[in-house]
């Protein structure tokens, strides 16, 4: 990564295309290795980027030109967003996300400003506050449609499904996730921005096992049959590319299991995902144990279910 942070000693005084695709190059691949290897583990290379970013658009430039880098700038600080909250820092990272909502509005683009409200919802989501995700999902799915974009479409409408699923709705939560699909394969054949590229047949699956668990959890507990397929079908098309969601995803399973009384195999999916997560920079991983937590504490007397606590406990205490 070294090879990509080099273009800051070269800093033009007249900017060009050139120099955008220098930068959104960088973007992209501090992106690629968030998603292997977690927030934690690009951070301060965004924080090397950013102020190269600013110095960019201080350069001479035409006004298309401009626009452009105002939207590559916006994804800069989207990103930088991400990994403050996946590093367990949300005051920074929502600082970075309005950043970004300036100027991605700034640079005109829609499909930007979608994605943005997606993540400043999922964080929303993550720390619990639902409704307040609700109201940035909607706003996304305005960009969207203005846009065209159906594939931010179906992410927007699956985390919708996550929101209400929390909220206990789940009518509302299986009507969006049923949703989800029908605009994921109205999607097929357009083309992908890095900032929804991660959004593959395995998330859309992943995302459906993940409602069908919150709402087991929370509501009703036959959930899980239809929410073990789903992580399953996941969990096996994730590669090394995309280990945190492998872990994440594997964690929900293990909590499915664990509602569902088969402590065997809770213990078994759960020591695996926390294995993965050993080697991820991410406090997401660390905090989605709790749910998993919660779910084998009811089944204490199981030897299996201890040995989960302990693991449990001795993850979070290295982390």
């Amino acid at each position: 990564m070294s090879r990509g942070v080099a273009v800051i000693d070269r800093l033009p005084m007249r900017v060009g295309q050139a120099d955008i695709d220098r930068l959104e190059g960088v973007i992209a691949a501090l992106r690629a290795r968030d998603y292997r290897e977690g927030g934690g583990s690009c951070r301060e290379l965004l924080r090397v980027l950013e102020p190269y970013g600013a110095a960019l658009r201080r350069g001479m430039m035409s006004d298309p030109v401009a626009r452009r880098l105002a939207g590559v700038v916006a994804d800069l600080h989207n990103l930088k967003g991400w990994t403050e909250f996946d590093s367990g820092r949300p005051v920074r990272a929502e600082r970075h996300f309005r950043r970004a909502l300036d100027l991605a509005a700034e640079a005109g683009d829609d499909d930007l400003l979608a994605n943005i409200r997606y993540r400043l919802g999922r964080m929303y989501l993550h720390h619990r506050s639902p409704s307040e995700a609700l109201e940035q999902f909607a706003q996304g799915q305005v960009a969207a449609r203005r846009a065209g974009r159906p594939l931010s479409q179906a992410i927007l409408s699956a985390n919708e499904a996550w929101a209400y699923a929390l909220l206990g709705d789940v009518r509302q939560a299986l009507d969006k996730i049923s949703l989800a699909p029908e605009q994921f394969a109205d999607s097929a054949g357009d083309a992908v921005p890095s900032w929804s590229a991660f959004f593959t047949a395995n998330d859309l699956a992943a995302m459906i096992g993940t409602v069908r668990t919150e709402l087991a959890r929370l509501v009703d507990v036959r959930h899980s049959r239809k929410a073990i397929p789903a992580l399953t079908e996941a969990i096996e098309g994730y590669g090394p590319d995309m280990m945190r969601s492998r872990s994440l995803t594997m964690i929900w399973l293990a909590v499915d299991h664990a509602l569902e009384g088969d402590l065997d195999r809770a213990a078994e999916v759960g020591l695996a995902a926390m294995d993965i997560a050993d080697g991820i920079r991410s406090a997401r991983t660390r905090d989605r144990l709790r749910p998993l937590s919660e779910s084998v504490r009811k089944r204490v007397g199981d030897i299996n279910a201890r040995d989960i606590l302990d693991r449990i406990a001795t993850f979070r205490a290295s982390a």
